[in-house]
């Protein structure tokens, strides 16, 4: 199993924002979490996934990428989601290997 995170250090005043968009497009997958900066670098949002295998994630950003969206996302929240990019500065993702 591994968990992949998306930080993203969003623009002043823009966090919030982030985040709960991320929460709108995500929150319904149960293997998805967002989270916010409680004590660290300001303005911190952290998108969590889980996933069996890297093929699995693959699969989830080829759907990304071809603009396949899950059947019950309101066409308005899509919108939104694509200038998603104006709202962060800066971002890395990591992986992570879950060892059980």
């Amino acid at each position: 199993m591994l968990i992949i995170r998306d930080v993203f250090t969003a623009k002043p005043g823009q966090a919030s924002k982030l985040a709960r968009l991320l929460k709108k497009v995500f929150g319904h997958e149960p293997q998805a979490r967002v989270m916010t900066d409680l004590i660290g670098p300001y303005n911190t949002v952290v998108m969590e996934m889980t996933v069996k295998d890297l093929s699995e994630f693959e699969r989830h950003m080829e759907e990304y990428r071809t603009g396949k969206r899950a059947p019950t996302m309101d066409p308005k929240v899509a919108e939104e989601m694509s200038n998603y990019t104006e709202m962060w500065q800066s971002g890395r993702r990591e992986v992570f290997q879950v060892l059980e």
